[in-house]
């Protein structure tokens, strides 16, 4: 058999650059469960230290202690029904709704232990899934020791610093409708010193608020700003399928045929879209398109039209869940009022996509 003097073999079984990159990957992914090993380990016996600490101060107990009250000391119980009627009281003097549009995050006490990437979002932050990420990431520290776990235990009374500034639980929800503007990022901070969203409602409260879900820079329309992570969780996991519509301008007439096949389904780089309805939002106007879409993914109604062909001059999103930006001028903002934020924490049908259940 003649020998092959090619150089084929040598190429074939080369390593490309996937699985170099692959490598690395892994090579990245060992230190960093390491790290997090290392991190556990190290927390643990910080605790087991305090633990061991703790039951040495308490193994004599003086007995005016079971005085209770009169030794200074008052029971949990009693102090956390006093909070509770402290509380209903001044749910009772509310001020009308122009003037107080914070409401209270329900189910939220002070030494409620809560997953800290839960905790994170609460501390109006970010959004659950990016806190997950920072936690990951290594950026964030619990009472002085690095956590990479997310669903990590922590309360009110724990020190947690995320990229080294310490985070406290918001006591009162916001809920902010905004009509974005161009030009304007949707993020709480940009280090290259762009205008974001949060510039535009800077004098709407004290509480730190962000962005629920992402507009392009260029995309226009209803945008929701809160510091309820829960709530902003709902809103942008895949699995309620909100519903989204936009009026798309494009460069030229979009054909019938186009429209058919978004409403049917294409196949994008990412896998399959399909939208829950699109048509003319003007007969005699071919180049403006009204969509409605349930997906959340990046950029997602831009690319459904390059990918047709289309060149997208201009995107507004016209309603968010059961928002629209009526009344509200571009730029500007309003607070939802209570009726608006229990539909969203309900996640009315109205405004979920329309599934067909068997019965």
């Amino acid at each position: 058999m003649k020998k092959r003097t090619d150089n084929f073999d040598k190429f074939a079984n080369q390593k490309k650059g996937s699985a170099i990159k692959e490598a690395f990957r892994q090579e990245k992914k060992k230190i960093k469960a390491e790290a997090r090993a290392a991190g556990e380990e190290m927390r643990k016996k910080k605790i087991e230290k305090m633990r061991g600490e703790q039951e040495k101060a308490t193994s004599f107990k003086p007995q005016a202690a079971s005085k209770g009250k009169a030794a200074g000391f008052e029971p949990r119980a009693s102090s956390h029904t006093g909070a509770k009627k402290h509380t209903s009281s001044k749910q009772k003097n509310t001020v009308p709704e122009a003037q107080a549009p914070n409401l209270p995050i329900q189910g939220k006490t002070g030494d409620e232990q809560m997953p800290l990437n839960k905790f994170i979002a609460h501390a109006g932050v970010c959004g659950r899934r990016e806190a997950a990420d920072l936690v990951k990431d290594g950026k964030v520290t619990v009472n002085g020791d690095k956590v990479f776990e997310p669903g990590y235990k922590v309360s009110s009374k724990d020190k947690v610093l995320v990229k080294g500034k310490q985070v406290f639980l918001q006591r009162n929800a916001v809920y902010i409708l905004l009509n974005k503007p161009k030009d304007y990022i949707t993020t709480a901070s940009d280090p290259q010193g762009r205008k974001t969203v949060l510039d535009l409602v800077k004098t709407a409260t004290p509480e730190r608020v962000y962005p629920v879900g992402r507009l392009d820079r260029n995309t226009t329309g209803v945008l929701i700003l809160t510091n309820d992570g829960e709530l902003a969780q709902k809103l942008t996991h895949p699995s309620f399928e909100v519903k989204k519509i936009y009026e798309v301008t494009l460069d030229k007439p979009v054909i019938k045929k186009d429209l058919e096949a978004i409403l049917s389904g294409i196949t994008l780089e990412d896998g399959f879209v399909q939208a829950d309805a699109v048509g003319y939002a003007d007969d005699k106007l071919k180049n403006i398109v009204g969509i409605e879409i349930h997906s959340g993914r990046n950029r997602i109604v831009r690319r459904i039209f390059e990918h047709l062909g289309y060149d997208v001059k201009g995107l507004d999103r016209v309603m968010f869940a059961n928002l629209t930006k009526k009344n509200v001028d571009r730029g500007k903002w309003r607070f939802l009022n209570e009726k608006e934020v229990r539909l969203l924490k309900f996640m009315n049908n109205s405004f979920l996509k329309k599934k067909v259940t068997s019965q």
